[in-house]
């Protein structure tokens, strides 16, 4: 209980739920210090599309938040993050005037698109037919005068939204003059011995460990799961479950709330889909194919953008609608399957199959990073990725076959059953939408091993409705709360920026909660 240094509020992570959490504090009048492991801010966040999910009715909101936790998260939590929701546009609108940010709602957004030719488009509403799902719609920054994401975050490899979102509320923080130490990872909570009261973090900084004195509380906002292998080893159904960014994450914020009794939701859940493995066995990070719009389950008829591949099991097979209405989320739960006869997992890797004429849609794969020296741009005709091996190319389906591993007859026989059905429009076999579908035909053909791959875990340390972390007795440890994606809400299906308002409403809660003890 010797404390080298003294703060009101310590907040370890800095993506965006950190850095609400941070600011809030701050505002409330409490000296803070935001910590971060990496040698650079942003987190998973500033991956993101920056699409703040955000609603026009409360109770509407819980309903479709309900229906699509089924039972595992508390009614009251559900209740915050639906009122938080709509109150979000507005705040964001006032965190974009520090830097004149141009603000949108995905209304607005896809009539800009629409003008462009542009065939992604926001969901408005969410992604099911459930109670309420009409009521939904996103928030997001479309531009911030003089603001160059190369330039200021060099690093950071996503999409184009998630940095322009995070440049606001960083300068927030220096506005605020929030003392923000970088490569500063938390090592263990310091709790006082009979009533585990928080009193600190033990931290490390340039290898010389540091006691930190918090005086009125300490925010977890330190992510998820994503690169511990061991822990999604002990936690996901399937394996491997590759990583595609925030190779940081490894449940540290988890582990030290677990140290004083924390109990765990949401382990099992994770957003992903599936994604190439880099040639190069030194890039960390799984690559994950084409981002294509959410359709609507009912209204399969609106999804129109052609996916150039189908993906093929261990024996040949086809095994799923490849473009399933939020593929980024569930995408990844069919390459879970295990097979006791053959005491294997049939799906992972699975295999992509396209041809010539799908090889010149789009670049097949979108590489996401947000770290120091890491930094890869999949190819506009994807011949870089022949050239590195990531994709094989044949001239016949058999000799494609034979480079992936796969029996030459049963592939052939897939490859002509999929032509087949697209001659006749609709998929037979498990529903892809039409207007996807498009027939492998046209040689050389092109093939690859693809894995289950996840963009973040949803599981972590309970926490209450004002973001009070719970022990395994159902009561909170004092001064312990947490933020964002470290134990979300999101139980069982996902709600397409979801965890970015998540980081928005629970960063305002935690922060104000702990600045006022």
């Amino acid at each position: 209980m010797r404390f080298d240094e003294s703060f009101d509020v310590v907040v370890a992570g800095f993506g965006l739920a950190g850095g609400i959490a941070a600011l809030n504090a701050a505002r409330a009048g409490a000296r803070t210090l935001l910590i971060e492991k990496s040698s650079v801010p942003g987190g998973l966040s500033i991956c993101s599309y920056g699409a703040v999910r955000s609603a026009h009715d409360a109770a509407q909101a819980f309903a479709y938040l309900r229906a699509t936790n089924d039972g595992r998260t508390p009614d009251d939590v559900l209740r915050v993050l639906a009122q938080g929701m709509c109150e979000i546009e507005s705040y964001v609108r006032e965190l974009g005037k520090i830097n004149h940010a141009v603000i949108v709602t995905s209304v607005e957004e896809n009539a800009l698109r629409e003008k462009r030719n542009d065939p992604f488009r926001r969901q408005i509403r969410g992604n099911y037919p459930l109670p309420g799902t009409g009521t939904f719609y996103h928030t997001t920054v479309l531009d911030v005068p003089g603001f160059d994401a190369r330039k200021h975050y060099p690093w950071a490899n996503g999409a184009p939204g998630g940095p322009k979102l995070f440049k606001i509320v960083h300068d927030h923080l220096l506005r605020q003059d929030v003392e923000i130490r970088l490569a500063t990872p938390a090592l263990r909570l310091i709790a006082d011995p009979v009533s585990r009261e928080i009193r600190g973090v033990r931290v490390s900084s340039n290898g010389v460990e540091r006691n930190i004195e918090a005086r009125r509380g300490v925010v977890l906002a330190s992510g998820g799961f994503e690169g511990n292998a061991d822990m999604k080893a002990q936690f996901l159904e399937g394996k491997p479950v590759l990583n595609a960014a925030a190779g940081m994450n490894n449940g540290d914020g988890i582990r030290m709330a677990q140290d004083l009794g924390a109990a765990l939701w949401h382990m099992w859940h994770i957003h992903g889909a599936y994604g190439f493995r880099h040639s190069d066995p030194n890039y960390p990070y799984a690559i994950r194919l084409k981002r294509f719009p959410d359709w609507f389950p009912g209204e399969a008829d609106k999804a129109r953008l052609q996916m150039a591949w189908i993906l093929l099991d261990q024996n040949a097979k086809r095994f799923m609608s490849e473009y399933h209405p939020y593929t980024q989320d569930t995408g990844v739960r069919p390459s879970n399957y295990y097979d006791p006869v053959t005491q294997r997992y049939p799906r992972n890797p699975a295999f992509l199959i396209c041809d010539e004429a799908g090889r010149k849609m789009y670049p097949l794969g979108k590489a996401t990073s947000n770290d120091e020296g890491i930094r890869y741009f999949w190819s506009e005709d994807n011949l870089k990725e022949v050239e590195l091996g990531i994709l094989k190319r044949a001239n016949s389906l058999a000799e494609l076959a034979t480079l992936l591993g796969l029996d030459a007859v049963a592939l052939e026989q897939s490859i002509a059953r999929w032509n087949e059905m697209c001659a006749r429009g609709a998929d037979e076999d498990f529903a892809r939408p039409s207007g996807s579908m498009t027939p492998i035909q046209t040689p050389p053909f092109y093939g690859a091993p693809v894995w289950a791959t996840l963009s973040n875990t949803q599981g972590g340390p309970v926490h209450d409705a004002e973001q009070r972390i719970i022990d395994v007795y159902g009561h909170p440890i004092l001064r312990l709360y947490s933020a964002g994606e470290l134990g979300s809400s999101f139980g069982h299906l996902y709600l397409s920026g979801g965890n970015i308002a998540e980081c928005f409403i629970t960063g305002r809660i935690a922060g104000r909660n702990a600045a006022a003890l």
